[in-house]
Protein backbone atom coordinates (compact mmCIF):
# COMPACT_ATOMS: atom_id res chain seq x y z
CA UNK A 1 0.00 0.00 0.00
CA UNK A 2 1.44 3.37 -1.07
CA UNK A 3 1.53 6.42 1.11
CA UNK A 4 -0.88 8.07 -1.26
CA UNK A 5 -3.56 5.79 0.22
CA UNK A 6 -2.99 7.15 3.72
CA UNK A 7 -4.46 10.19 5.36
CA UNK A 8 -1.12 11.33 6.72
CA UNK A 9 1.79 13.02 4.94
CA UNK A 10 2.71 13.91 1.38
CA UNK A 11 2.51 11.80 -1.75
CA UNK A 12 6.06 10.41 -1.62
CA UNK A 13 8.61 9.15 0.86
CA UNK A 14 11.17 11.83 0.04
CA UNK A 15 9.64 14.21 2.53
CA UNK A 16 11.31 12.31 5.37
CA UNK A 17 15.07 13.06 5.15
CA UNK A 18 16.49 10.55 7.54
CA UNK A 19 18.76 8.47 5.24
CA UNK A 20 22.09 7.57 6.86
CA UNK A 21 23.81 7.95 3.46
CA UNK A 22 23.56 11.73 3.73
CA UNK A 23 26.38 11.68 6.28
CA UNK A 24 28.94 11.42 3.50
CA UNK A 25 27.72 14.73 2.13
CA UNK A 26 28.22 16.68 5.33
CA UNK A 27 31.30 18.52 4.12
CA UNK A 28 29.52 19.57 0.92
CA UNK A 29 26.78 21.35 2.86
CA UNK A 30 29.04 22.62 5.60
CA UNK A 31 26.50 21.74 8.27
CA UNK A 32 25.07 18.28 8.92
CA UNK A 33 21.35 18.23 9.52
CA UNK A 34 20.67 15.20 11.72
CA UNK A 35 17.25 14.35 13.12
CA UNK A 36 17.01 12.44 16.35
CA UNK A 37 14.06 10.05 16.80
CA UNK A 38 12.25 12.59 18.95
CA UNK A 39 12.81 15.40 16.46
CA UNK A 40 11.48 13.43 13.49
CA UNK A 41 9.57 15.83 11.23
CA UNK A 42 6.37 14.26 9.97
CA UNK A 43 5.66 14.70 6.27
CA UNK A 44 2.39 16.51 6.78
CA UNK A 45 4.13 19.54 8.34
CA UNK A 46 3.38 22.70 6.41
CA UNK A 47 6.06 23.10 3.76
CA UNK A 48 6.44 26.83 4.28
CA UNK A 49 7.04 26.48 8.01
CA UNK A 50 10.43 28.04 8.86
CA UNK A 51 12.54 25.66 10.84
CA UNK A 52 16.01 26.47 12.15
CA UNK A 53 18.25 23.44 12.24
CA UNK A 54 20.97 23.19 14.80
CA UNK A 55 24.19 21.44 13.72
CA UNK A 56 24.39 18.54 16.08
CA UNK A 57 27.64 17.12 14.74
CA UNK A 58 30.55 18.64 12.91
CA UNK A 59 33.43 16.76 11.30
CA UNK A 60 35.85 18.17 13.90
CA UNK A 61 33.81 16.96 16.82
CA UNK A 62 33.19 13.65 15.09
CA UNK A 63 36.97 12.98 14.87
CA UNK A 64 37.18 13.22 18.66
CA UNK A 65 34.65 10.41 19.07
CA UNK A 66 35.90 6.84 19.09
CA UNK A 67 35.20 4.63 16.09
CA UNK A 68 33.22 2.25 18.30
CA UNK A 69 30.79 4.99 19.30
CA UNK A 70 30.41 6.11 15.68
CA UNK A 71 29.67 2.57 14.52
CA UNK A 72 27.20 2.10 17.37
CA UNK A 73 25.50 5.37 16.46
CA UNK A 74 25.23 4.37 12.80
CA UNK A 75 23.85 0.94 13.66
CA UNK A 76 21.24 2.49 15.92
CA UNK A 77 20.26 4.96 13.23
CA UNK A 78 20.04 2.16 10.65
CA UNK A 79 17.82 0.10 12.97
CA UNK A 80 15.56 3.11 13.48
CA UNK A 81 15.33 3.49 9.71
CA UNK A 82 14.18 -0.10 9.20
CA UNK A 83 11.63 0.13 12.00
CA UNK A 84 10.12 3.28 10.54
CA UNK A 85 10.15 1.83 7.02
CA UNK A 86 8.35 -1.27 8.26
CA UNK A 87 5.86 0.96 10.08
CA UNK A 88 5.06 2.89 6.90
CA UNK A 89 4.85 -0.16 4.64
CA UNK A 90 2.37 -1.91 6.96
CA UNK A 91 0.26 1.20 7.47
CA UNK A 92 -3.41 0.18 7.19
CA UNK A 93 -6.25 2.37 6.00
CA UNK A 94 -8.23 1.65 9.14
CA UNK A 95 -5.68 3.14 11.50
CA UNK A 96 -2.19 2.92 12.88
CA UNK A 97 -1.64 -0.77 13.47
CA UNK A 98 1.53 -2.75 13.81
CA UNK A 99 1.22 -6.16 12.22
CA UNK A 100 1.28 -8.64 15.09
CA UNK A 101 3.41 -11.70 15.11
CA UNK A 102 1.54 -14.84 14.07
CA UNK A 103 2.53 -16.26 17.45
CA UNK A 104 1.33 -13.26 19.40
CA UNK A 105 -1.80 -13.97 21.43
CA UNK A 106 -3.89 -10.80 21.37
CA UNK A 107 -7.62 -10.09 21.17
CA UNK A 108 -9.08 -9.27 17.76
CA UNK A 109 -12.26 -7.22 17.42
CA UNK A 110 -14.49 -8.58 14.65
CA UNK A 111 -17.31 -6.39 13.32
CA UNK A 112 -20.80 -7.79 13.96
CA UNK A 113 -21.45 -8.10 10.24
CA UNK A 114 -18.65 -10.64 9.84
CA UNK A 115 -19.10 -12.67 12.99
CA UNK A 116 -21.14 -15.40 11.38
CA UNK A 117 -18.74 -15.90 8.49
CA UNK A 118 -15.58 -15.82 10.63
CA UNK A 119 -16.78 -17.54 13.79
CA UNK A 120 -17.87 -21.00 12.76
CA UNK A 121 -19.30 -23.22 13.90
CA UNK A 122 -21.46 -22.01 16.77
CA UNK A 123 -20.55 -25.19 18.63
CA UNK A 124 -17.51 -23.21 19.87
CA UNK A 125 -19.92 -21.44 22.18
CA UNK A 126 -22.79 -23.92 22.56
CA UNK A 127 -22.70 -27.69 22.67
CA UNK A 128 -26.03 -28.11 20.86
CA UNK A 129 -26.10 -31.90 21.07
CA UNK A 130 -25.62 -31.78 24.82
CA UNK A 131 -28.16 -28.97 25.19
CA UNK A 132 -30.80 -30.76 23.09
CA UNK A 133 -30.20 -33.94 25.08
CA UNK A 134 -30.63 -32.00 28.32
CA UNK A 135 -33.86 -30.37 27.10
CA UNK A 136 -35.27 -33.72 25.98
CA UNK A 137 -34.52 -35.24 29.36
CA UNK A 138 -36.02 -32.34 31.31
CA UNK A 139 -39.17 -32.32 29.14
CA UNK A 140 -40.15 -35.52 30.92
CA UNK A 141 -41.42 -33.92 34.10
CA UNK A 142 -44.38 -34.39 36.37
CA UNK A 143 -47.25 -31.98 35.57
CA UNK A 144 -47.45 -29.02 37.88
CA UNK A 145 -49.64 -29.14 40.95
CA UNK A 146 -52.73 -26.99 40.53
CA UNK A 147 -53.00 -24.54 43.47
CA UNK A 148 -55.66 -25.08 46.11
CA UNK A 149 -58.89 -23.19 45.56
CA UNK A 150 -58.61 -21.53 48.96
CA UNK A 151 -55.14 -20.19 48.17
CA UNK A 152 -56.28 -19.00 44.76
CA UNK A 153 -59.29 -17.12 46.10
CA UNK A 154 -57.15 -15.62 48.85
CA UNK A 155 -55.02 -13.80 46.29
CA UNK A 156 -57.95 -11.75 44.97
CA UNK A 157 -61.11 -12.16 47.01
CA UNK A 158 -62.76 -9.17 45.31
CA UNK A 159 -62.49 -10.80 41.88
CA UNK A 160 -64.30 -13.90 43.06
CA UNK A 161 -66.92 -11.88 44.93
CA UNK A 162 -67.83 -9.90 41.80
CA UNK A 163 -68.13 -12.85 39.41
CA UNK A 164 -70.83 -15.38 40.36
CA UNK A 165 -70.44 -19.14 40.14
CA UNK A 166 -73.48 -19.51 37.91
CA UNK A 167 -74.37 -17.59 34.74
CA UNK A 168 -77.72 -16.81 33.14
CA UNK A 169 -79.39 -19.82 31.54
CA UNK A 170 -80.47 -19.44 27.91
CA UNK A 171 -77.68 -16.94 27.18
CA UNK A 172 -74.67 -18.30 25.33
CA UNK A 173 -72.14 -15.85 26.76
CA UNK A 174 -71.21 -16.08 30.47
CA UNK A 175 -73.43 -13.23 31.71
CA UNK A 176 -75.19 -12.29 34.95
CA UNK A 177 -77.12 -9.42 36.46
CA UNK A 178 -75.15 -7.22 38.86
CA UNK A 179 -76.81 -4.74 41.18
CA UNK A 180 -76.18 -1.12 40.17
CA UNK A 181 -75.90 0.88 43.38
CA UNK A 182 -74.80 4.26 42.02
CA UNK A 183 -77.07 7.16 41.27
CA UNK A 184 -78.68 7.13 37.84
CA UNK A 185 -76.97 10.35 36.78
CA UNK A 186 -73.56 8.96 37.68
CA UNK A 187 -71.31 8.20 34.71
CA UNK A 188 -70.66 4.43 35.01
CA UNK A 189 -67.44 4.70 32.97
CA UNK A 190 -65.93 7.81 34.54
CA UNK A 191 -63.19 5.90 36.36
CA UNK A 192 -62.46 3.24 33.76
CA UNK A 193 -58.72 3.24 33.08
CA UNK A 194 -59.10 1.62 29.67
CA UNK A 195 -60.77 4.81 28.40
CA UNK A 196 -57.48 6.62 28.97
CA UNK A 197 -55.64 4.26 26.64
CA UNK A 198 -58.12 3.40 23.91
CA UNK A 199 -59.84 5.99 21.76
CA UNK A 200 -62.13 3.35 20.30
CA UNK A 201 -63.30 2.18 23.70
CA UNK A 202 -63.74 5.77 24.84
CA UNK A 203 -66.09 6.30 21.87
CA UNK A 204 -68.01 3.13 22.74
CA UNK A 205 -68.42 4.35 26.32
CA UNK A 206 -69.82 7.62 25.01
CA UNK A 207 -72.46 5.67 23.11
CA UNK A 208 -73.29 3.41 26.06
CA UNK A 209 -73.76 6.37 28.42
CA UNK A 210 -76.61 7.82 26.37
CA UNK A 211 -79.17 5.17 27.25
CA UNK A 212 -77.48 3.39 30.12
CA UNK A 213 -80.36 3.90 32.58
CA UNK A 214 -82.86 2.49 30.08
CA UNK A 215 -81.00 -0.82 29.96
CA UNK A 216 -81.13 -1.35 33.70
CA UNK A 217 -83.39 -4.09 35.01
CA UNK A 218 -85.67 -3.34 37.95
CA UNK A 219 -86.47 -6.04 40.47
CA UNK A 220 -87.57 -5.86 44.11
CA UNK A 221 -86.86 -2.14 44.24
CA UNK A 222 -83.30 -2.60 42.99
CA UNK A 223 -81.58 -1.83 39.70
CA UNK A 224 -79.41 -4.35 37.85
CA UNK A 225 -77.08 -4.17 34.85
CA UNK A 226 -76.04 -7.07 32.66
CA UNK A 227 -72.41 -8.08 32.97
CA UNK A 228 -70.54 -10.54 30.71
CA UNK A 229 -67.17 -12.22 30.55
CA UNK A 230 -65.53 -13.36 27.31
CA UNK A 231 -66.98 -16.53 25.82
CA UNK A 232 -63.61 -17.31 24.25
CA UNK A 233 -59.97 -16.33 24.70
CA UNK A 234 -57.32 -16.25 21.99
CA UNK A 235 -54.38 -16.60 24.36
CA UNK A 236 -51.32 -16.68 22.08
CA UNK A 237 -48.78 -16.61 20.79
CA UNK A 238 -47.33 -13.21 19.80
CA UNK A 239 -46.54 -12.87 16.08
CA UNK A 240 -48.61 -15.94 15.23
CA UNK A 241 -51.57 -14.28 13.53
CA UNK A 242 -53.80 -13.65 16.54
CA UNK A 243 -54.58 -10.06 15.47
CA UNK A 244 -55.70 -11.10 12.01
CA UNK A 245 -57.81 -13.96 13.35
CA UNK A 246 -59.54 -11.75 15.92
CA UNK A 247 -60.48 -9.07 13.39
CA UNK A 248 -61.84 -11.63 10.94
CA UNK A 249 -63.95 -13.17 13.69
CA UNK A 250 -65.51 -9.75 14.30
CA UNK A 251 -67.03 -9.93 10.82
CA UNK A 252 -69.31 -12.70 12.03
CA UNK A 253 -72.65 -11.21 13.15
CA UNK A 254 -72.61 -13.21 16.39
CA UNK A 255 -69.12 -12.02 17.39
CA UNK A 256 -69.02 -8.43 16.17
CA UNK A 257 -69.74 -6.58 19.44
CA UNK A 258 -66.21 -6.66 20.83
CA UNK A 259 -64.26 -3.47 21.44
CA UNK A 260 -60.65 -4.30 22.36
CA UNK A 261 -58.37 -7.02 21.08
CA UNK A 262 -55.66 -7.09 23.77
CA UNK A 263 -56.58 -5.74 27.21
CA UNK A 264 -53.81 -7.86 28.87
CA UNK A 265 -55.87 -7.78 32.03
CA UNK A 266 -55.36 -11.29 33.36
CA UNK A 267 -51.57 -11.09 33.10
CA UNK A 268 -50.63 -7.46 33.69
CA UNK A 269 -53.13 -4.66 34.19
CA UNK A 270 -55.04 -6.16 37.11
CA UNK A 271 -51.72 -6.18 38.97
CA UNK A 272 -51.00 -2.56 38.06
CA UNK A 273 -48.53 -3.24 35.26
CA UNK A 274 -48.72 -1.93 31.72
CA UNK A 275 -45.05 -2.35 30.86
CA UNK A 276 -43.00 -4.09 33.48
CA UNK A 277 -40.03 -1.82 32.84
CA UNK A 278 -42.15 1.15 33.95
CA UNK A 279 -42.89 -0.43 37.32
CA UNK A 280 -46.20 -0.78 39.07
CA UNK A 281 -48.86 1.80 38.27
CA UNK A 282 -52.57 1.99 38.99
CA UNK A 283 -54.39 -1.34 38.97
CA UNK A 284 -57.18 -1.88 36.49
CA UNK A 285 -60.16 -3.20 38.43
CA UNK A 286 -62.32 -6.16 37.45
CA UNK A 287 -65.09 -3.62 36.76
CA UNK A 288 -62.80 -1.89 34.26
CA UNK A 289 -62.33 -5.22 32.53
CA UNK A 290 -66.03 -6.12 32.51
CA UNK A 291 -66.86 -2.72 30.97
CA UNK A 292 -64.99 -3.84 27.84
CA UNK A 293 -67.83 -6.27 27.11
CA UNK A 294 -70.71 -3.89 27.84
CA UNK A 295 -71.43 -3.32 24.15
CA UNK A 296 -72.11 -7.03 23.73
CA UNK A 297 -74.01 -7.07 27.05
CA UNK A 298 -76.17 -4.18 25.81
CA UNK A 299 -77.18 -6.15 22.73
CA UNK A 300 -77.69 -9.36 24.70
CA UNK A 301 -79.91 -7.45 27.13
CA UNK A 302 -82.05 -6.35 24.20
CA UNK A 303 -82.41 -10.02 23.30
CA UNK A 304 -83.45 -10.83 26.86
CA UNK A 305 -86.01 -8.00 26.89
CA UNK A 306 -87.46 -8.99 23.53
CA UNK A 307 -87.34 -12.74 24.07
CA UNK A 308 -91.13 -13.02 23.90
CA UNK A 309 -91.04 -11.90 20.26
CA UNK A 310 -89.37 -15.15 19.28
CA UNK A 311 -86.09 -13.59 18.06
CA UNK A 312 -83.36 -15.45 19.89
CA UNK A 313 -80.44 -14.27 17.73
CA UNK A 314 -79.10 -11.78 20.29
CA UNK A 315 -79.04 -14.45 22.96
CA UNK A 316 -76.45 -16.24 20.85
CA UNK A 317 -74.06 -13.27 20.76
CA UNK A 318 -70.64 -14.10 22.15
CA UNK A 319 -67.82 -12.02 23.54
CA UNK A 320 -64.10 -12.61 23.29
CA UNK A 321 -60.64 -11.13 23.64
CA UNK A 322 -57.21 -11.93 22.22
CA UNK A 323 -54.45 -10.86 24.60
CA UNK A 324 -51.44 -12.70 23.22
CA UNK A 325 -49.76 -12.58 26.65
CA UNK A 326 -52.36 -14.76 28.37
CA UNK A 327 -50.77 -18.07 27.39
CA UNK A 328 -47.27 -17.40 28.67
CA UNK A 329 -46.85 -14.20 30.69
CA UNK A 330 -46.88 -14.73 34.44
CA UNK A 331 -44.08 -12.34 35.31
CA UNK A 332 -46.25 -10.19 37.56
CA UNK A 333 -45.95 -12.69 40.40
CA UNK A 334 -42.19 -12.28 40.56
CA UNK A 335 -42.55 -8.51 40.87
CA UNK A 336 -45.32 -8.71 43.45
CA UNK A 337 -43.41 -11.14 45.62
CA UNK A 338 -40.41 -8.83 45.83
CA UNK A 339 -37.32 -10.52 47.24
CA UNK A 340 -39.00 -13.91 47.57
CA UNK A 341 -37.32 -16.05 44.95
CA UNK A 342 -39.50 -18.92 43.80
CA UNK A 343 -38.53 -21.59 41.33
CA UNK A 344 -41.84 -21.31 39.46
CA UNK A 345 -44.82 -18.93 39.63
CA UNK A 346 -47.25 -20.02 42.37
CA UNK A 347 -50.28 -19.16 40.22
CA UNK A 348 -50.85 -18.92 36.49
CA UNK A 349 -53.36 -16.81 34.57
CA UNK A 350 -55.30 -19.91 33.54
CA UNK A 351 -55.91 -20.80 37.19
CA UNK A 352 -58.00 -17.66 37.62
CA UNK A 353 -59.76 -17.93 34.26
CA UNK A 354 -60.68 -21.54 34.93
CA UNK A 355 -61.93 -20.72 38.42
CA UNK A 356 -64.41 -18.11 37.15
CA UNK A 357 -65.13 -19.80 33.78
CA UNK A 358 -64.52 -23.53 33.86
CA UNK A 359 -66.36 -24.04 30.56
CA UNK A 360 -64.70 -21.30 28.50
CA UNK A 361 -63.16 -21.84 25.05
CA UNK A 362 -59.43 -21.37 24.47
CA UNK A 363 -57.88 -20.72 21.03
CA UNK A 364 -54.12 -20.93 20.52
CA UNK A 365 -52.38 -19.80 17.31
CA UNK A 366 -48.84 -21.07 16.77
CA UNK A 367 -46.26 -20.95 14.00
CA UNK A 368 -42.80 -22.32 13.35
CA UNK A 369 -40.98 -21.08 16.48
CA UNK A 370 -37.91 -20.24 14.39
CA UNK A 371 -39.88 -17.84 12.18
CA UNK A 372 -41.87 -16.57 15.14
CA UNK A 373 -38.72 -15.41 16.90
CA UNK A 374 -37.39 -13.55 13.87
CA UNK A 375 -40.76 -11.86 13.33
CA UNK A 376 -40.85 -10.94 17.02
CA UNK A 377 -37.35 -9.44 16.77
CA UNK A 378 -38.23 -7.37 13.68
CA UNK A 379 -41.50 -6.12 15.16
CA UNK A 380 -40.35 -5.11 18.64
CA UNK A 381 -36.80 -3.89 17.96
CA UNK A 382 -36.90 -0.36 16.62
CA UNK A 383 -33.36 0.37 15.42
CA UNK A 384 -30.14 -1.19 14.16
CA UNK A 385 -31.84 -4.37 13.02
CA UNK A 386 -30.03 -6.87 10.83
CA UNK A 387 -29.82 -10.60 10.26
CA UNK A 388 -26.35 -10.54 11.80
CA UNK A 389 -27.55 -8.71 14.90
CA UNK A 390 -30.40 -11.20 15.25
CA UNK A 391 -27.91 -14.07 15.05
CA UNK A 392 -25.81 -12.62 17.86
CA UNK A 393 -28.87 -12.12 20.05
CA UNK A 394 -29.99 -15.68 19.41
CA UNK A 395 -26.56 -17.00 20.38
CA UNK A 396 -26.57 -15.00 23.59
CA UNK A 397 -30.12 -16.09 24.47
CA UNK A 398 -29.40 -19.77 23.87
CA UNK A 399 -26.26 -19.50 26.00
CA UNK A 400 -28.23 -17.90 28.84
CA UNK A 401 -30.92 -20.56 28.64
CA UNK A 402 -28.30 -23.31 28.59
CA UNK A 403 -26.69 -21.86 31.71
CA UNK A 404 -30.03 -21.74 33.53
CA UNK A 405 -30.94 -25.27 32.48
CA UNK A 406 -27.72 -26.62 33.91
CA UNK A 407 -28.90 -25.62 37.38
CA UNK A 408 -32.70 -25.49 37.32
CA UNK A 409 -35.77 -27.27 35.99
CA UNK A 410 -37.11 -26.60 32.50
CA UNK A 411 -40.30 -24.89 33.72
CA UNK A 412 -38.29 -22.80 36.16
CA UNK A 413 -36.10 -21.47 33.34
CA UNK A 414 -39.02 -20.81 31.01
CA UNK A 415 -40.95 -18.85 33.63
CA UNK A 416 -37.87 -17.18 35.14
CA UNK A 417 -38.37 -13.42 34.97
CA UNK A 418 -34.70 -12.54 35.44
CA UNK A 419 -33.69 -14.84 32.60
CA UNK A 420 -36.49 -13.53 30.40
CA UNK A 421 -35.33 -9.96 30.97
CA UNK A 422 -31.71 -10.87 30.32
CA UNK A 423 -32.30 -12.63 27.00
CA UNK A 424 -32.07 -10.12 24.11
CA UNK A 425 -34.71 -12.06 22.13
CA UNK A 426 -37.81 -13.80 23.53
CA UNK A 427 -36.60 -17.33 22.98
CA UNK A 428 -38.83 -18.85 25.67
CA UNK A 429 -42.05 -17.86 23.89
CA UNK A 430 -41.41 -20.53 21.26
CA UNK A 431 -41.31 -23.37 23.79
CA UNK A 432 -45.02 -23.91 23.19
CA UNK A 433 -45.40 -27.36 24.68
CA UNK A 434 -44.51 -26.26 28.22
CA UNK A 435 -47.19 -23.57 28.20
CA UNK A 436 -49.76 -25.87 26.58
CA UNK A 437 -49.19 -28.60 29.17
CA UNK A 438 -49.78 -26.05 31.92
CA UNK A 439 -53.09 -25.03 30.34
CA UNK A 440 -54.06 -28.69 30.09
CA UNK A 441 -53.68 -29.04 33.87
CA UNK A 442 -56.88 -27.00 34.33
CA UNK A 443 -58.77 -27.20 31.00
CA UNK A 444 -59.88 -30.28 29.10
CA UNK A 445 -58.29 -30.96 25.73
CA UNK A 446 -61.59 -30.43 23.87
CA UNK A 447 -61.80 -26.89 25.30
CA UNK A 448 -58.57 -25.87 23.57
CA UNK A 449 -58.27 -25.38 19.80
CA UNK A 450 -54.64 -25.25 18.61
CA UNK A 451 -54.04 -23.83 15.13
CA UNK A 452 -51.00 -23.30 12.94
CA UNK A 453 -50.43 -19.97 11.22
CA UNK A 454 -49.06 -21.83 8.20
CA UNK A 455 -52.43 -23.60 7.71
CA UNK A 456 -54.31 -20.38 8.34
CA UNK A 457 -52.32 -18.55 5.64
CA UNK A 458 -52.49 -21.42 3.15
CA UNK A 459 -56.22 -22.10 3.47
CA UNK A 460 -57.98 -19.30 5.29
CA UNK A 461 -61.51 -20.44 4.56
CA UNK A 462 -60.98 -23.94 5.96
CA UNK A 463 -59.23 -22.69 9.10
CA UNK A 464 -61.84 -20.02 9.83
CA UNK A 465 -64.61 -22.60 9.46
CA UNK A 466 -62.80 -24.75 12.01
CA UNK A 467 -62.79 -21.82 14.43
CA UNK A 468 -66.48 -21.06 13.84
CA UNK A 469 -67.37 -24.72 14.43
CA UNK A 470 -65.34 -24.67 17.64
CA UNK A 471 -67.24 -21.58 18.83
CA UNK A 472 -70.56 -23.07 17.68
CA UNK A 473 -71.57 -19.98 15.70
CA UNK A 474 -73.93 -20.09 12.76
CA UNK A 475 -72.91 -20.29 9.09
CA UNK A 476 -72.02 -17.12 7.22
CA UNK A 477 -73.93 -15.60 4.38
CA UNK A 478 -72.12 -15.55 1.03
CA UNK A 479 -71.67 -11.79 1.33
CA UNK A 480 -70.06 -11.95 4.79
CA UNK A 481 -67.91 -14.92 3.80
CA UNK A 482 -66.62 -13.01 0.77
CA UNK A 483 -65.81 -9.97 2.93
CA UNK A 484 -64.05 -12.15 5.46
CA UNK A 485 -61.80 -13.92 2.95
CA UNK A 486 -61.00 -10.75 0.98
CA UNK A 487 -60.06 -8.72 4.04
CA UNK A 488 -56.37 -7.64 3.91
CA UNK A 489 -54.05 -9.35 6.36
CA UNK A 490 -53.58 -7.51 9.65
CA UNK A 491 -50.31 -6.64 11.34
CA UNK A 492 -48.09 -7.75 8.45
CA UNK A 493 -44.33 -7.19 8.33
CA UNK A 494 -43.26 -3.61 7.68
CA UNK A 495 -41.65 -2.80 4.34
CA UNK A 496 -38.37 -1.76 5.97
CA UNK A 497 -38.25 -5.08 7.83
CA UNK A 498 -38.97 -7.03 4.67
CA UNK A 499 -36.02 -5.30 3.04
CA UNK A 500 -33.72 -6.80 5.68
CA UNK A 501 -34.36 -10.19 4.15
CA UNK A 502 -34.54 -13.56 5.90
CA UNK A 503 -32.48 -14.66 8.86
CA UNK A 504 -29.07 -16.19 8.21
CA UNK A 505 -28.98 -19.93 7.40
CA UNK A 506 -26.72 -20.46 10.42
CA UNK A 507 -29.35 -18.86 12.68
CA UNK A 508 -32.14 -20.96 11.19
CA UNK A 509 -30.16 -24.17 11.71
CA UNK A 510 -29.28 -23.26 15.29
CA UNK A 511 -32.86 -22.40 16.26
CA UNK A 512 -34.26 -25.40 14.42
CA UNK A 513 -32.02 -27.72 16.37
CA UNK A 514 -32.78 -25.94 19.64
CA UNK A 515 -36.57 -26.20 19.21
CA UNK A 516 -36.57 -29.79 17.94
CA UNK A 517 -37.28 -31.50 21.30
CA UNK A 518 -40.05 -29.02 22.14
CA UNK A 519 -41.69 -29.52 18.74
CA UNK A 520 -41.37 -33.30 19.00
CA UNK A 521 -43.32 -33.39 22.23
CA UNK A 522 -45.86 -30.84 20.97
CA UNK A 523 -46.57 -33.00 17.91
CA UNK A 524 -46.95 -36.04 20.15
CA UNK A 525 -49.36 -34.35 22.58
CA UNK A 526 -51.47 -32.94 19.74
CA UNK A 527 -51.11 -36.11 17.68
CA UNK A 528 -50.25 -34.02 14.64
CA UNK A 529 -46.88 -34.23 12.87
CA UNK A 530 -47.48 -30.84 11.25
CA UNK A 531 -46.33 -29.31 14.54
CA UNK A 532 -42.85 -30.70 13.96
CA UNK A 533 -42.38 -27.93 11.36
CA UNK A 534 -39.07 -29.37 10.21
CA UNK A 535 -36.76 -32.33 10.53
CA UNK A 536 -33.23 -31.60 11.70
Amino acid sequence: MSLSDCNYGSSSQTGNNYSVHSLSKAEKYGKRLVMTFLEFRHTNMPENLEVKWVPLLSWTSLRSISKVKVVSFLLGLTLTFFIMASYILTWDRKGLLFTPSPFQDRPVIIPASTVVSRVSPEKKFIDMKLLVKNISAKLEYTPRKVPDEKDLIGTDSHLFSVIPRQFLPGVKSPCWHEEFQNKLKTDPYRRNLFTLRSKTFRTVCGYLRTNFSQRLQHRDGKRFRLRCLPYFYIVGQPKCGTTDLFHRLLLHPEVKFNTMKEPHWWTRKRFGYIRFKDGIQESFSVDDYLDLFDLAAHNIQEGINGNSSGDHSKLRLITGEASASTMWDNQAWSYLRGDREEAEPPFLAQDFIHKVQPDTKIIIMLRDPVERLYSDYLYFKMANKSAEDFHQKVLESVQLFQSCLSERSLRSCIYNTSLSNAMPVRLNLGMYIVFLLDWLTVFHREQILVLRLEDYAANLKVTIKKVFDFLSVGPLSEQVEAALTKRPMSNTRRAADRNLGPMLPATRDLLGEFHQPFNNKLATVLDNKAFLWRTI
